[in-house]
């Protein structure tokens, strides 16, 4: 049996050696494009991450001055003294060394406890003074229904230059409508969610005593 057995051995021929030598490459080039292709994914991803994180990082703006809140006296408001208002002034610009940003693109919440308006409306630009009553007066409550916003005025901004891109340098003043509930004493939060950066909150509290133009704090 012994001698068998060497003799099987003594007949294990070249190509037999050959077919498995093969079988070894076969296996090992799989392996090596598993791994390439895995390393591939993980650098784009990287690379995607990087360059999300890089477009983020690079688009924002802040809040300039003060923040102003009106009042309109046609508006009807849920306040004992009828007091409230109609809509706030904020004014926007873009931090240091970022990119333009699409206004018209931005999404807007207020929240002030009673009232939530999760996604106000744009209503274009060129909205500010009597024109704002007369768009937003309603005899609805808008605690119940969407408010609007827009762009009130434009600063440093080309007189050729009619598109909503806040660029550097410039700046843009907002009207923001309020619900009928932000009467005094009452602390409300509006939210500006740029298309791509970060979400910029402003947190005021209405006064005691609502005049028709008030600094908010």
């Amino acid at each position: 049996m012994t001698a068998a057995h060497s003799d099987d051995e003594n007949g294990f021929t070249g190509l037999e050696a050959a077919i498995v030598l093969i079988a070894f490459v076969v296996v090992a080039a799989v392996f090596s494009y598993v791994a390439l292709g895995a390393g591939f994914f993980t650098s784009q991803t990287a690379q995607s991450t990087i360059h999300t994180g890089v477009q983020q990082s690079s688009s924002s703006f802040e809040l300039i001055g003060n923040v102003y809140g009106l009042q309109d006296d046609t508006w009807i408001c849920d306040g004992p003294n009828n007091d409230c208002l109609a809509y706030i002034n904020v004014t926007l610009g873009l931090t240091a060394g970022d990119t333009p940003i699409d206004i018209s693109q931005m999404v807007v919440s207020y929240n002030d406890g009673q009232s939530r308006w999760p996604n106000l409306t744009y209503s274009g630009e060129n909205c500010g003074g009597p024109l704002i009553s007369q768009v937003w007066h309603t005899d609805a409550a808008p605690s119940t229904t969407t408010g609007s916003w827009c762009i009130a005025q434009k600063i440093n901004n080309a007189s050729t230059d009619t598109s909503e891109i806040l660029n550097p340098n410039e700046q843009f003043i907002l009207a923001i409508q309020m619900p009928y509930t932000t009467t005094p004493n009452t602390q409300f939060t509006v939210v500006l969610m740029p298309p791509e950066g970060a979400a910029l909150t402003v947190t005021r509290t209405v006064p005691a005593l609502i005049t028709p133009v008030q600094i908010l704090y």
